[in-house]
This record gives structure tokens, sequence and C-alpha cells, in this order.
């Protein structure tokens, strides 16, 4: 028993560590910039495959739906097939999955397929967050979670832009056929130089047919739900209250059975560690902002301003580009300062900086949309590597599978309620800024009769016939009308969203530093 336990302690990779996590990035890396890639696809999908752009959003949705519930029990199947076989399985289902995607003929087909590509794609972020924990030594690890932040934060960023641009100079199927040939290579890769260490071998694991389902149904339906819910008219709609009902008793009902379950699927009890909560509900609150500010502006930058979809994503580009240059900084900055401190000031910049972003105007250029976009980033360089790295530096080693599957699951089920929170809130915040504007339209108002008569005026400078002049003047005031009170719900978007970054600075107060000064960053 003493020599099993040496070996285990003694344990070290056969390759240069960097090199593997540079190859299990790269496998997350695909997966997370197919959450986003496909969105700027779905109107030339739809219009291909003849068929309506609502129906071809459920490619998207059945995605999600899968890619939520394998998060939560990738550990239980790391453990049950061996963390790299499963890894392996993954990617190489994950790259014949984007091919079926690819050559899809029919919205069923395609549907079907990318349940299977999220299925097998929902293991790829955990494990490799899971293999880079056991990798690095703990005073290593804020440097090699720099790394998975290109994956985690750069990724989402990129996949609008990429998207758009293959859609508008190829076809929709490149955007699967992508990721082909990385899939091909990051199969190779890690065959080669990711080994397991003894502790995460394959075990025989008992099927926990009652958590597994109870977290099929709470997580698939809430996935469904937040999706679909803004197109449905969410509780108006019969179907939306159905996934409602049955996500609060999916969730409500695997959290009583994995609390008293022998064996369960995923081990809640990762979370009585408190920097895992903390950083846990952290890294909830980045989800929610990352991937809810990366819709709303390119949203914005289109059905606003009329901005081409390759245009919108290089909105977000730069952005992107903030975030590799600030990570080694901030890696620097956590062997001198406090984790929690960093990760309070980061939400800070992230609060402040949405706050900044709430001065969107009709008549807004391109740079000041990368400005706002860019002082966002600047908050996620602060966060998510600090947050990672306090999050897992108390869990033990033979829970980190089910704690790299539950810190994921986090992130990205919170990523989509914050999709879905920001797509309502700027539908309900531009009827509640009509309904504030309307009062000011009346022949009562002077303002408006002014308006009115400038419009008349360029009118007929321009030829129009004098019997239209009227009618055509306020016509164009409807538009501005429209456009002005959805710029003015963008901005109310920004500063909802602000008060929640702000409300999460004390409870990072909560995290406790490391003892010793230690623990890669978490304190001195």
């Amino acid at each position: 028993m003493s020599g099993t336990q040496n070996k285990s302690q003694e344990w070290s990779p056969g390759a240069n560590p960097w090199l593997i996590a540079v190859v299990v990035t790269l496998a997350a890396f695909m997966e997370v910039l197919d959450t986003t890639i496909v969105n700027v696809s779905l109107p030339h999908i739809a219009g291909n495959l003849s068929t309506s752009y609502d129906d071809a959003s459920w490619a998207l949705t059945s995605y999600l739906a899968a890619n939520g519930i394998v998060l939560t029990i990738s550990g239980w199947l790391s453990r049950l097939f061996g963390r790299k076989r499963y890894f392996l399985i993954c990617i190489g289902m994950f790259t014949v999955c984007s091919f079926l995607c690819g050559i899809s003929s029919n919205l069923g087909e395609l549907i079907v397929f990318r349940l299977l590509q999220g299925f097998f794609g929902g293991g790829l972020q955990p494990t490799q967050q899971s293999i880079i924990l056991d990798t690095f030594p703990p005073e290593k690890r804020g440097a090699a979670f720099g790394l998975t932040a290109i994956a985690t934060v750069v990724a989402p960023v990129l996949g609008p832009t990429l998207g758009g641009y293959i859609t508008d100079n190829a076809s929709w199927r490149w955007v699967f056929f992508i990721n082909i040939p990385v899939g091909l290579f990051a199969l190779m890769a890690v065959a080669a130089l990711v080994q397991d260490p003894p502790w995460a071998q394959q075990k025989k694991s008992p099927v926990d047919y009652i958590g597994l389902g109870l977290i099929a149904l709470g997580l698939g339906c809430l996935e469904v739900m937040m999706d679909r819910g803004e197109d449905d008219d969410w509780f108006g709609s019969p179907f939306i209250c159905l996934m409602g009902l049955f996500t609060v008793i999916g969730i409500l009902g695997a959290i009583g059975w994995l609390l008293v379950a022998k064996r369960p699927a995923v081990e809640l009890r990762v979370l009585n560690d408190r920097n895992f909560a903390v950083g846990s509900m952290a890294i909830s609150v980045v989800g929610v902002v990352l991937y809810a500010s990366a819709v709303v502006i390119p949203q914005f930058s289109q059905q606003v301003i009329g901005y081409t979809a390759t245009l919108a994503g290089l909105v977000l580009s730069p952005g992107g580009l903030g975030i590799i240059v600030l990570i080694p900084f901030v890696g620097r900055l956590m062997k001198v300062v406090q984790t929690r401190y960093i990760i309070a000031f980061g939400f800070f910049v992230m609060g402040s900086s949405l706050v900044y972003s709430a001065h969107l105007v009709l008549n807004i250029d391109f740079t000041h949309l990368v400005m706002y976009r860019l002082s966002q980033t600047v908050s996620l360089g602060f966060l998510f590597v600090p947050i990672s790295t306090i999050a897992y530096q108390t869990i033990p080693r033979e829970l980190r599978g089910d704690a790299s599957a539950l810190f994921s699951m986090f992130r990205n089920v919170f990523g989509a309620v914050g999709i879905s929170l920001a797509q309502s809130q700027v539908t309900e915040r531009t009827q509640v800024r009509e309904a504030h504007i309307v009062h000011w339209m009346t022949p009562f108002h002077q303002p408006f009769n002014e308006y009115l008569s400038r419009s008349e005026a360029v009118l007929q400078r321009l030829g129009r016939p004098a019997t239209e002049l009227q009618a055509q003047a306020q016509q164009h005031l409807h538009q501005q009308f429209i456009m002005q009170a959805s710029t003015l719900a963008y901005n109310d978007v920004f500063m909802i969203f602000s008060v929640v970054a702000f409300a999460m600075v004390p409870f990072c107060f909560l995290l406790r530093p490391a003892r010793g000064g230690g623990g890669g960053g978490g304190g001195h």
C-alpha cells in the first residue's frame, strides 16, 4: 500500500508539461470555438436547408443541451474509461461529428449530429483542466491556467468573427469542416504525449442511473429553456413552462440524490471547500458577463447600426488580443499580490467597464465600439486565471475530476443564462424606453413639430412629391424612434450587468489566501 502511495507521489509526466498543456488546450479551444462560431451562420444554414431561422436555431440548442449535461458528469466518465482514453474518445468523436454536421443534407440530420457533437465536446474542457492540474505543480498552475484562458476566453470572442468570415467567403459547411484537421492533430498529439497518473486511471465505477437521469433532465431542460425562451415568449409558452418544471424537478432532485447516494455520479462535497465554492460562484458571474457581452455588442452592431456579420465580429477581436497580452502580466502579479485582491479588482474593473460601455449612441463609430469591448476584456484578464488557480488550490487530487467538471459546468451553464438574460432584457427595456419616448411624440410637443418640419424640408430638397412629404417624414421619425429606444435599451443592459459585477466584489474576500505564500499565487 505504501509503495503505491510513494509511486503516486513520485509520478511526473513523461513529456514536457508545457507541450502537454498546449495540445490539450488546442482540443478545448476547438470545442469552445464551436459554441459561438455557428451563431452567425444560422441564417445561411436555414436558407440552404430550406427551413426557418427559428427551426435552424435548434442546431445550437441541441449542442448546448448535450454539452451542459456531459460537462457535469465528465469526472465520472473519466473514472469509468480512464482519463486519457476518455479524452481521446471525446476528441475523435467530436471530429467525426463535425464532419457529419458539415455534410448534413437536411435539418434533422444536422440537429442529431450537433447533439452528438455537444455530447462528446462536453468532456473536453473539464478533462483538459484536470490534466493540467495533475501535470503542473501548484506553484506553476497560474501560468498554466493562463494558457487555458486562451481557450476559454479568446475562443468565444474569435468564434463570431471567424464564423462570419467563413460564411461570407466560403460556405457554412466549412464552419464544421475546419475542426477536422485540428481534431486529427490534437488526437495524435494527445495520444503521444499525455499519460494518466495512477490516481486518474480506469476504475470500476458503478453506474448512478438515478443521478445521471436527474442531471440530464435538469440541465438538458434548462439549456433548452434558456436558449428557446426569448423566441417562445418565455412563460407565456406552455412548452417553456414544461421545460421550467422539468428543470426544477431535475436540478433539485439531482442535488438531493447526489448528497445522499453512496457512490454518486458527481461528488458535490467538493463544494464544501470554501475556495472552490466561492471560485465557482465567481466563475459563474464571469460566464454570465463574458458570454452576454460577446452577444450584445455584435447584436447592437448588426441590428441597430447595420454592420455585416464579419465587421461585427471584428469589433470583438482586439479584446481577445488584449487578454493574450495581459495574462502574462497578471501571472507575475499573482506572485506578489494576494489572488483574492486581484479577483476583487477584476470585478471592480468589469463593473466600471460596463458602466463605460453604457454610452452607446446611434452615430457611434467602429473605434468606440472596439474600445468598449476592449475595456470589458481587460477585466477578464484579471479574473479567469486567478479564479481558476485559487479555486483548485485546496482540492484533493482524487476530487479534481469532479471539481473540473462542476467548475466548467458553472461557467458554461451560467454563460447560457447570461445570453438569455441579455436578449430578454434588450427586448423588455426597448419596450420600456418606447413607452417613455412615445409621450413626447405629439403635436403638442414643439421639438416633435420642429423635427417633422426639418425632415419634410430635407425630403422636399430631395425631390419627393409634396403629397408624400408628411407621411415619409413621419415614417423616418418612427424608424429613428425605434432605433433610439433600442440603443437606450442596450445601455440599460450594460448597466444591469455592471451591478452584477460590482455585487461580486465583497464575496472575493471570502476566499482564503494560500498558506505559506504558495499555491500558485493564493496570497502571501
